[in-house]
């Protein structure tokens, strides 16, 4: 591997687009959504590099007009998983053998095709099906997945360049091969850049892949495999089904070639694909990789010495941009009683002056969660707040459903630490806060640290320099990434990888290295120049 070309700078984020009112970039965003959402939109499954459809159509529902019929998906069975499994194996040894740089060409062409043509219509996608404002948009789909094709091509190239020393007459080496098998990646309804990023990175490595999006994010989906298949990715080596998501775990799970899994969901159905791996341990040819990033309940903590603004923002941020519905939103905070009502002011301040509505208005902040489930959830917990001798409703807890899935910002005080809403992970605009006493600071952060089984992220604040490292020592354990003065969200690929530990997931870091190392199966090589001849080493004279 050359040094040269492992430094070539793929590796740059790529800019924001600011959209502020007015700009060319909102306009044209905004009439790409207009257009996309007055579209009929037909959405086939992917297999060995054809669209399939099938006699089974699933209407699609925009969060933010759950009356809307913009379209559908095909709806796959048992036999598009098998096809999709054979359609990959049957493309292994090719895409195997081609050269990384031509497989990293095509991620690269991925790339400048979503920061350009594909720009508008993945944001407008990713507001339209899963009803992200288009600052959220723009940051995730268009954003962080160009950043993940990039970084990764970057990554990949300094990984395969790592080689182990060579002593006297003899050369050793190390050959990164793809996992021998399949892969399987499962993503999420939130991030647009997560779901393309599980499995063009394992694909990226030599990998062959089954991937099953959320039926919550088939739209964003399409236009993924529309950009890969424009930047020349082959049939077979991604295959996206449609399918009922046990049946398609247990059937995936089960095939002997079975070599990963790139999982981010729900704590509880990837401990249930665990199980089913453990299960099924004798049938695979090989050990297989289990990679995931579930839930999480993610906290900040005030200290007495905290700015007060600096605290209010990033709770008004962390826990409400999308809807808090980002694995990483804040969702918990624990609050000094000597600034809680000064925070409070700032807080309900800023919360008054937010806009909830459509993304089709770019003025709001606040859009729909994601679906009736999901609205029904958050306005049990609002609810039972409400009529709680420990809790209250301390700003917002409106919600209208009338034409979308809205949940305004919501916060909960609570006299209990231990109450339902800062235990249990909600995934919607409620954040949950604890006033606790100014002495109380090392209890608290014990408390901080044994709450939630979760540990995903989360943030102090505190201009004492002492107490920010009694927290960043006492909560060790209790978030894979730490924010210090800011809040919890936002995790930039190449600058902050991001995963957790405890139930949050396996801390494997996307965006970084130690990632795409997990796809990998290493190959050591030993040559000797000049063999031995004679089994006699010197101490047998």
């Amino acid at each position: 591997m050359s040094k040269a070309i492992s430094q070539v700078p793929f590796a740059v984020n790529e800019p924001v687009n600011s959209y502020v009112p007015g700009s060319p970039e909102v306009k044209s965003l905004i009439a790409t959504y207009k257009k996309m959402w007055a579209e009929k939109i037909e959405i086939p499954m992917f297999i060995n590099g054809k669209e399939v459809k099938t006699d089974e159509k699933v209407q699609l529902q925009s969060p933010q007009d759950h009356a809307h019929d913009f379209g559908f998906y095909y709806k796959g069975t048992m036999q598009h998983v098998d096809d999709a499994i054979n359609a990959a194996l049957a493309a292994k040894k090719e895409w195997n053998e081609l050269g990384w740089e031509h497989r990293a060409a095509i991620f690269l062409k991925a790339a400048d095709l979503l920061a350009g043509p594909y720009r508008d219509v993945i944001n407008a996608a990713t507001m339209i099906g899963q009803s992200k404002n288009v600052h959220q948009a723009e940051i995730d789909a268009a954003c962080e997945f160009i950043d993940f094709l990039r970084f990764n091509v970057e990554f990949m190239t300094e990984m395969y360049s790592e080689q182990p020393v060579s002593d006297s007459g003899i050369w050793n080496r190390v050959e990164y091969r793809p996992l021998e098998g399949f892969c399987f990646a499962v993503t999420p309804f939130n991030f647009t850049a997560i779901s393309g990023n599980l499995p063009t990175c394992m694909a990226m490595l030599g990998n062959v892949v089954v991937w099953k999006p959320s039926d919550k994010q088939v739209y964003s989906a399409k236009v993924i495999m529309d950009v890969l298949i424009e930047a020349g990715l082959p049939a077979g080596v991604i295959n996206m089904v449609f399918t009922d998501g046990k049946e398609t775990a247990e059937k995936v799970l089960a095939h002997p070639d079975f070599a990963g899994l790139h999982f981010t969901g729900s704590t509880k159905v990837f401990q249930g694909m665990w199980k089913m791996i453990g299960d099924n341990i004798h049938n695979y040819r090989t050990y297989p990789r289990i990679v995931g990033e579930t839930g999480g309940k993610d906290f900040v903590i005030a200290h007495p010495s905290s700015n007060v603004e600096a605290v209010a923002t990033a709770l008004v941020r962390g826990s409400f941009e999308y809807q808090g519905q980002k694995c990483s939103a804040a969702s918990r905070a624990y609050v000094p009683k000597s600034l809680w009502a000064d925070v409070k002011k700032v807080m309900e301040t800023q919360i008054n002056s937010i806009k909830v509505g459509s993304p089709e208005d770019p003025s709001n902040f606040v859009n729909a969660v994601i679906d009736k489930n999901s609205f029904d959830k958050c306005k049990g917990y609002i609810d039972r707040a409400t009529a709680s001798g420990e809790a209250e409703i301390a700003i917002g807890g409106k919600v209208d459903d009338s034409k979308g899935w809205f949940v305004h910002p919501t916060v909960i005080e609570t006299t209990n630490p231990h109450y339902e809403s800062m235990v249990e992970e909600i995934f919607g605009p409620i954040l949950s806060v604890y006033v606790y006493e100014d002495q109380d600071w090392k209890e608290t952060l014990k408390l901080v640290d044994s709450t939630s089984p979760y540990s995903l992220t989360g943030s102090v604040f505190a201009q004492d320099r002492y107490a920010i490292n009694e927290a960043f020592k006492a909560l060790e354990n209790a978030s894979g990434n730490f924010y210090i003065n800011d809040k919890p969200t936002g995790a930039v690929v190449g600058q902050q990888p991001f995963g957790g530990g405890r139930a949050s997931g396996t801390n494997d870091k996307a965006g970084s290295k130690m990632n795409l190392l997990r796809w990998t199966s290493v190959r050591s090589v030993k040559e000797t120049f000049v063999s031995p001849k004679d089994y006699k080493y010197p101490y047998l004279g």
